[in-house]
């Protein structure tokens, strides 16, 4: 059981090591596309599920396909002349809509036509639910001098989190929109997305900085206004905790660390309540249309879903998607206060350890391998399972990438392990099997196998081997003289004697009782008459210590048989070094039996 804990020990740091590596290199970097692209799946099967839904008070006006033909047939260009909004504007107000949100920028004066411009000024100073849209970008200064903004369209944005860095909506240029919009009204936001390095669109920042001053996004201005009339919530300072969260009033919105929210999607293109923009146009010019919509109490947004107009954007639920959907899905957010939040690494790591040790846990415990690996499986596809209802439920982002890697890691490691100890435990069962506990040579069964093995090989190859036993004189007496236990003290002495002075080839055996033996593959008989006179000298030679601290001398007698001269099977070369070792017996023992 230690052991295994000790495994798993090692094992967790090895995953901590792995997944520092990762984040040393592009790898990690690579594992993070994959990350999103498995929240594209957990979005797309909740929308699949139609687990959310839209806010009913959010319309889009959309200047689509149909809408802009219309214009180029009745006004002749593009854009649309600004005192059109302006109508549109006047109307809507008379429906008493909540918001009224352009994602459109409004930029340099059109020409020839400044009636039409200051037609939509004065049509934004009048009401003060009316909203739109600018943008930030690092264009230089050579191309576009850098407008100076307004301090009525900063926040104030207190950081106390060390997570986020906002280098990346931090710009140096902007696209500023007409000055008498900029002076005449504060209800302007930036209109920047956040792109992952895959190309989608998965957040929205909250806001941006700009020559060290921070703007919010239009979106929340938008969400903002429509929580003051609907919620009371009135925030006039935005802080952001340790925890990277930015606080609005009982909202807590997570913060990627680049200071972006992580949207959750509603659904593919054309989820939200659509009306195209020439039924809008007919409508106030007083022509004949099917429009029989209210706007009352609602967040109505202008923006473009031509294709022709390129602000189509990919996103985790679809590849072609309005940009004004994207920011109606971004004030629904902050409306129903559902933004994503993402467990931070620390979780990540903790959910990894967790599943490896489960995974090893399980894997050691189960003897089929194929039964480990579904049991694996079924711990990974659960650990998904969750992971996809936090997002449902919770909107809570728990990484997969980095767990699978942890539990791939844990089977692998878990399956080496077995092995190890199973060829462990296979080779202390076959020790136990073919060694003597007394002596540790091997038995009698284990040397009957080799002498056949022996024979067969030399028979194939026409070579020699010898075959040495030996037996220690007078053991019975000496047993009765000291005892058992001393007995067999000098048997495991005499032992590591043949052990140390044989050949690493050299098979040493315990034959029975007090006899012993070594095979000797490919050895002559000179060779192994030398060899068993050198080791009836050192046992000669060497003091045995016994049980009860004594020491005294014993000696050996030997008996020597080669394949083939003095037999061609097992049982005749035991049999002609029996007699040999009888003959050095019959004639005064301790030493090498000559007779033939």
């Amino acid at each position: 059981m230690l052991k295994k804990i000790l495994y798993i020990i090692g094992l967790i740091l090895i995953l901590g090591l792995l997944i520092l590596g990762f984040k040393k290199t592009n790898l990690n970097s690579f594992i993070d596309i994959v990350e999103s692209r498995t929240f594209d799946l957990r979005q797309t099967i909740m929308i699949n599920a139609n687990v959310k839904r839209v806010n009913e008070d959010i319309v889009i006006v959309a200047i689509d396909d149909a809408s802009y033909e219309y214009i180029l047939d009745n006004y002749g260009e593009w854009p649309l002349t600004r005192d059109i909004y302006a109508k549109m504007i006047e109307y809507l107000e008379t429906e008493q809509p909540k918001i009224i949100a352009f994602d459109l920028m409004f930029v340099k004066s059109l020409k020839s036509k400044p009636d039409a411009d200051k037609a939509l000024v004065d049509a934004m100073k009048k009401y003060k639910n009316v909203y739109t849209a600018m943008n930030f970008d690092n264009q230089p200064e050579e191309l576009r001098k850098p407008a100076q903004l307004s301090d009525t369209l900063a926040i104030d944005v207190e950081n106390h989190s060390d997570k986020i860095n906002f280098d990346d909506i931090t710009f140096t240029n902007c696209r500023a929109i007409l000055a008498d919009i900029l002076n005449s009204t504060a209800n302007v936001g930036i209109i920047n997305v956040s792109r992952a390095d895959d190309g989608i669109l998965r957040k929205m920042p909250m806001f941006a900085l700009y020559h060290g001053k921070f703007y919010p996004h239009l979106g929340l201005k938008v969400g903002l206004d429509y929580l003051k009339t609907t919620e009371n919530q009135n925030i006039d300072k935005f802080v952001v905790d340790k925890n990277s969260h930015l606080l609005l009033g009982d909202r807590k919105v997570y913060l990627d660390t680049d200071g972006s929210a992580i949207l959750n999607w509603y659904g593919p293109s054309g989820t939200y309540t659509y009306i195209p923009m020439y039924k809008l146009i007919k409508k106030i010019k007083g022509e004949e249309t099917d429009l029989n919509y209210s706007f009352k109490n609602k967040i109505i947004y202008f923006g473009t879903t031509a294709a022709s107009l390129f602000d189509i954007k990919t996103v985790p639920v679809g590849k072609i998607y309005p940009g004004v959907e994207v920011q109606a899905t971004y004030v629904n957010n902050l409306i129903d206060n559902n933004f994503i939040t993402k467990a931070g690494k620390q979780v990540t790591t903790l959910v990894s350890v967790i599943l490896a040790i489960i995974t090893v846990l399980f894997v050691m415990r189960i003897p089929s391998a194929v039964i480990a690996s579904i049991s694996t499986v079924a711990i990974y596809m659960g650990y998904v399972i969750f992971s996809y209802y936090a997002m449902k439920i919770s909107d809570l982002w728990i990484e997969l990438i980095y767990p699978l890697l942890a539990v791939i890691l844990a089977f692998i490691t878990s399956l080496i392990i077995k092995y190890l100890i199973k060829s462990r435990d296979f080779e202390q069962q076959y020790k136990l099997a073919t060694t003597d506990g007394l002596t540790d040579l091997y038995n009698h069964r284990y040397f009957q196998d080799q002498m056949k093995m022996n024979v067969e090989h030399s028979k194939r190859y026409e070579t020699n081997f010898s075959l040495i036993i030996i037996d220690i004189d007078f053991f019975k007496k000496f047993n009765d003289t000291f005892g058992h236990q001393s007995g067999d003290a000098v048997l495991r002495q005499v032992a590591q004697i043949l052990k140390r002075n044989v050949r690493a080839t050299d098979i040493v055996c315990r034959y029975g009782g007090e006899e012993m033996s070594i095979i000797l593959p490919n050895a002559g008989k000179e060779e192994a008459i030398t060899t068993a006179e050198k080791i009836c000298s050192l046992v000669a030679q060497k003091p045995f210590k016994l049980n009860n601290d004594k020491e005294t001398n014993v000696t050996i007698s030997l008996g020597v048989s080669t394949y083939p001269f003095d037999g061609e099977t097992p049982s005749d070369l035991i049999e002609a070094a029996d007699k040999r070792l009888y003959y050095a017996k019959n004639n005064g023992r301790n030493q090498v039996g000559q007779e033939k």
